[in-house]
């Protein structure tokens, strides 16, 4: 079957884009509804308001109180959660097929009838402040890895982490939530994806009934916001206590989204290198630092091409001891010029595409994974169909050639940002 005809898209009057994928597997769904709008739409000041927002979506509407949406959900033998990123906000329910009805008229009155009342602002943004102080302040290699991201980030929102500096949410308001809602929490902004045991046909008669009526308004126009050029390595030290160092070098790297269409394939030999370099554990980095020069207890590697903007090739490690960071940042380095310097083998090669596809394949046992990708690749600006058409096509096709040609383009100095915590010692209370 073609990919055109596993998904079923309709657009309603409003705006309103759905998207509908059958999988009979079970008799279950999972719909899923997405708003074009994350922490990289936000303006200094303000970072937060889109995860800050996420919560309030749970604090009740004109027509249902903050506990009755999850009272109504898991009566029904449902589950609910939503997420924020840097480019979209879900909301997403798992239920039974024969209760999903219910899910489209929740979302629809939150869509338009929320109620954001400064009693519930207060109590929730309490709440966030601790989820950040659990998350982030409390946790020595993500507020290292928080500052790295900002340093490796010059002129992109991608430096503001999701959840927002701790001094922005001291100073947010309710009316900020109040703005950051009419301006995006529009059906014109806004895509239904559902994947599941359902008829296409009643998904959109439910679609029409519970949202055809919500209007539309205009939406802002997003500046780019491109990243400048790098200009030379930088370094950042976060020096907080805590039991053992972390040390990270990151490299300014285009993504599908902000390539030419002629050199897309750029974005897919930088994801086999990132696999090649830490995909699992028989990985080079794992292979090589923590293995076989024991000098590190973990080390990875990431690199996402289905992002907006531009953003960072990350080559992260816990060493062993303070003692051991220099080492460690030479052995980073080293792998970096391998791929610099010979051809990745075939064997290595295909071992790393051969991961790559039995992940995707693997993520299609889960609706939530099937639906997340379709909403994900929409909301960054790319088509569903470089889920179910070009990916794996494209992967397949990366070379050892371009491997080398992508390392010696992007992971260079001048694009190098690194970043290190250096323990200071932990304090008895």
């Amino acid at each position: 079957m073609s990919a055109k005809k596993i998904i079923h898209e309709s657009i309603l009057s409003n705006g309103l884009r759905l998207m509908v994928k059958e999988d009979h597997r079970a008799p279950v769904a999972i719909m899923q509804v997405w708003y074009k709008v994350g922490s990289s739409y936000e303006a200094n000041g303000t970072t937060g308001v889109s995860h800050a927002l996420e919560h309030m979506m749970f604090r009740g509407s004109k027509n249902y109180s903050g506990t009755q949406y999850d009272e109504i959900i898991t009566k029904n033998g449902g589950q609910n959660n939503a997420f924020t990123g840097h480019d979209y906000t879900a909301y997403h329910q798992f239920i039974a097929n024969d209760k999903l009805e219910i899910c489209f008229k929740l979302e629809a009155d939150r869509m338009h009838q929320l109620l954001l009342t400064e009693k519930d602002f207060k109590k929730e943004i309490s709440v966030i402040m601790e989820e950040r102080h659990m998350s982030i302040d409390d946790k020595p290699e993500h507020r290292a890895y928080e500052r790295f991201m900002a340093t490796a980030h010059v002129s992109s929102p991608y430096k503001h982490s999701i959840i927002g500096w701790m001094d922005d949410l001291k100073h947010m308001t309710v009316e900020d939530l109040r703005r950051w809602y009419k301006t995006w929490y529009a059906p014109n902004n806004a895509m239904i994806v559902v994947v599941g045991d359902v008829s296409p046909k009643q998904i959109l008669q439910w679609t029409k009934k519970y949202f055809g009526s919500l209007k539309r308004f205009p939406i802002p126009v997003v500046k780019p916001q491109n990243e400048v050029m790098p200009l030379g390595t930088r370094c950042v030290t976060v020096q907080v206590p805590a039991k053992l160092p972390w040390f990270s070098l990151g490299y300014n790297t285009p993504v599908l989204k902000t390539l030419p269409k002629e050199k897309k394939w750029e974005a897919y030999a930088l994801s086999v290198a990132n696999g090649i370099l830490g995909i699992n554990n028989s990985s080079r980095l794992q292979k090589n630092i923590v293995r076989k020069k024991q000098i590190a207890s973990t080390a990875y590697a990431h690199y996402s091409p289905f992002d907006r903007l531009d953003n960072i090739f990350v080559l992260g490690l816990t060493p062993i001891n303070i003692q051991q960071v220099e080492e460690c940042k030479k052995a980073l380095l080293q792998e970096v010029k391998e791929l610099q310097t010979n051809l990745v083998s075939a064997k290595e090669l295909e071992r790393v595409k051969t991961a790559w596809f039995a992940s995707e394949v693997f993520g299609k046992d889960s609706l939530f994974n099937q639906a997340y990708e379709i909403g994900m690749l929409e909301c960054v600006g790319l088509s569903w169909l470089e889920a179910d058409r070009d990916t794996i096509k494209k992967i397949q096709a990366v070379t050892p050639k371009q491997i080398k040609e992508v390392a010696l383009t992007y992971l260079t100095p001048e694009r190098l940002t690194i970043g290190r915590l250096e323990p200071l010692e932990i304090k008895a209370n």
